[in-house]
């Protein structure tokens, strides 16, 4: 089964708490939210600069760069909305 970014960040809190030797209460929540966030804006940049790469690519054809553009914006929307629903 796939595990959710909350899972996932959930399971790197783990290991990061386990590297520093602290207990699972130090702060469990918050260094599972940072992780969350960062995930989360690494992909939010890296849909981004595709949309950035198919405008280049379809520079000619802005009719295709902006079906491209739009599908990534729409991509981006559902993405934001799922994780926003994991919180």
């Amino acid at each position: 089964m796939t595990k959710s970014l909350r899972e996932r960040a959930e399971s790197a809190t783990k290991e990061v708490q386990e590297i520093l030797g602290v207990s699972a209460d130090t702060h469990p929540k918050e260094i599972a939210d940072a992780l969350e966030k960062t995930i989360t804006m690494a992909l939010l940049e890296e849909r981004n600069r595709c949309a950035q790469v198919a405008a280049n690519c379809y520079g000619e054809d802005q009719d295709k760069a902006h079906k491209v553009a739009e599908e990534v914006n729409r991509i981006n929307t559902a993405l934001i909305a799922n994780l926003s629903a994991l919180r």
